[in-house]
């Protein structure tokens, strides 16, 4: 299965050989590999697999108590 991605050289979306699945710092999927047509390396965000089964659960906000200088009660 040839997945296509965006070439910036190319300026259009072309099929990416040599791909493989990496992942980012932030735990993000995405593919990287080279344009068949260039060989410009290429990078395609949320590429592969694995991205809906297991989501990260996100720490809840927290809600910060704000004063209001310069309020005056009446």
């Amino acid at each position: 299965m040839a997945t296509q991605a965006y070439c910036v050289k190319c300026k259009a979306k072309r099929e990416m050989k040599g791909e493989k699945q990496v992942t980012m710092k932030n735990g993000r999927n995405a593919l990287s590999g080279t344009c068949s047509v260039c060989g410009t390396k290429m990078f395609k965000i949320g590429g592969g697999s694995g991205g809906g089964a297991k989501a990260k659960a996100k720490a809840p906000a927290k809600k910060a108590a704000k004063k209001k200088a310069g309020k005056k009660k009446k």
